[in-house]
């Protein structure tokens, strides 16, 4: 992942806690990088280490710290200079959902080696669709879960979302019913 990712997560655990919590983060998880470069590719097992370290540190399941990321990166990508982009994304929640695609495909330009997942709407109604999320990399639905709740904040919409198939359980790929009215 790129060094974008793991110093949001740097971000996130300053903002909520402290730097000392930070420097317990990464001790513990035996990262030795004093900077995170944001436009550098960093191996995958970075981050799952820092995640599995905050949780033993903050006592919440990997579960809960990605699903808070998965909140966190939306205020945080929109700030560290991709809020036009994501602007230009959509006008509201499935608008937004809808082009998360053409979205990764853009940063993909500046970002060379990203392995973006992929995003589908289906079976979208009135104030209900289902969200289909297909990735290379594993054990990141949690985090699904918290950047649609953080994309529901930005665009004032309440949201409920629950995840209906899991690859760990056999499915093909992740699947979630994301209910939504916007306020």
């Amino acid at each position: 992942m790129y060094g974008l990712v793991n110093k949001a997560i740097q971000d996130m655990v300053c903002s909520r806690f402290d730097e000392k919590t930070w420097e317990e983060i990464k001790q513990k998880a035996e990262i030795e990088v004093d900077v995170f470069i944001r436009m550098e590719a960093y191996p995958d097992d970075i981050t799952h280490r820092l995640v599995k370290a905050a949780s033993a540190v903050l006592n919440l399941t990997p579960q809960e710290i990605m699903q808070a990321f998965g909140e966190y990166w939306v205020q945080y990508t929109a700030q560290e200079g991709y809020g036009e982009l994501m602007d230009m994304s959509g006008d509201n929640l499935v608008e937004f959902l809808e082009n998360l695609d053409n979205l990764h495909a853009r940063v993909g330009i500046s970002f060379p080696k990203l392995q973006p997942p992929s995003f589908e709407c289906a079976d979208t109604e009135e104030e209900s669709l289902s969200l289909h999320y297909r990735s290379t990399r594993e054990g990141l639905a949690p985090m699904v879960i918290g950047l649609v709740k953080g994309l529901g904040k930005r665009f004032d919409t309440e949201v409920d979302i629950a995840q209906t198939q899991s690859r760990e359980e056999g499915a093909e790929h992740d699947e979630f019913l994301v209910k939504y009215k916007p306020q």
